[in-house]
Formats: C-alpha cells, sequence, structure tokens
C-alpha cells in the first residue's frame, strides 16, 4: 500500500488548490477540504490506477497561517486532554461501580444514583465485566476516543504544525 501526502492551499477565490507533490501533474481542486479530498484521490487512479488509488493511504498537508497552525494545534491537545479524561473518569466509574455492587453489596439502581450515571449504563458496565460482549466497543489500553478516531483514521497534526489526515 502506498502512501502519499496531499498538499491543499487555498487560493484568492476560496477554492482548496490539492496536489499530490510525488506525482507529477496530479492535482485538482475543491470547494471544501472534503470535496478536494475526494477529488484527489479520483486525479490519483489516473496515475497510479484505480485499484491502487483506491488502496492508497493520503495523508493531508494544509497549508495554513502560521498563527492558524498554532491554533488548530492548541485545540487539538485541548480535545485530546479532555478525551483523556473522559477516559480516566469512564474506567474511575466502572471500578468505583464494581466496588459498589460486588463488595458493598448495594443494587444497581443504588449504585446509579450515587455515580450520577443512568440504570441502564450501569447495566452495560456491569454486563461487560461479566464477559457479556454487549455494550460500546473497549478502548486499548490507555487510548481515548479521539486516539482510537486517529488510529482508525490517520489523523495527526505534523511536526511543523500543518494539520494532516490519513485516509
Amino acid at each position: 500500500m502506498e502512501t502519499y501526502t496531499v498538499h491543499f492551499e487555498r487560493d484568492p477565490s476560496g477554492w482548496w488548490i490539492v496536489t499530490v507533490p510525488g506525482v507529477q501533474g496530479c492535482r485538482t481542486q475543491g470547494r471544501s477540504i472534503a470535496e478536494g479530498r475526494r477529488r484527489i484521490r479520483e486525479a490519483l487512479a489516473l496515475f497510479v490506477g484505480e485499484t491502487d488509488a483506491g488502496r492508497a493511504v493520503l495523508e493531508d498537508d494544509v497549508a495554513l497561517p502560521a498563527p492558524l497552525r498554532r491554533r488548530v494545534g492548541q485545540v487539538m491537545a485541548v480535545r485530546e486532554r479532555a478525551e483523556l479524561a473522559r477516559t480516566e473518569a469512564r474506567e474511575a466509574t466502572r471500578e468505583a461501580m464494581d466496588e459498589l455492587t460486588r463488595e458493598a453489596g448495594l443494587s444497581l439502581r443504588d449504585a446509579a444514583e450515587l455515580l450520577g450515571v443512568s440504570f441502564q449504563r450501569v447495566q452495560q458496565i456491569v454486563r461487560r465485566g461479566k464477559g457479556d460482549a454487549r455494550g460500546p466497543a473497549p478502548f486499548r489500553p490507555g487510548e481515548t476516543r479521539m486516539t482510537q478516531g486517529r488510529r482508525r483514521h490517520g489523523s495527526r497534526m505534523t511536526g511543523a504544525g500543518k494539520s494532516r489526515r490519513r485516509t
């Protein structure tokens, strides 16, 4: 599977000019980043073949002014911290629920009331602890919803502060 860097640059009329620097002449445009991303894959198919273009990993390199790159980086960092806090809260809730229901012998409804979650959520978590496959998909150890999404979709920020996404 080939990986291509896809460069996005906004022109004065507001369109995104999209190029693949590693493939001479491969370029397109789009009114949005999403449209440009779809169109560049179509353009890439003309150069490398439809099958190869369909399997290729495309890493977005979006050109933004330095202050905006920094701002996007700040937002992504805050979102990552918030997601980590949600993951920690989820784990702490699961552990407390286990202690309240198994060790202290409280009912599921009482545990839910004390922890400020719904009775149905307590049932999901307790079932999961008993090996039931139902309920939300588990995260890898130390993984957050955001890093899970990045693992699946390839989004990330480059060291230079440019927004990058792998598709």
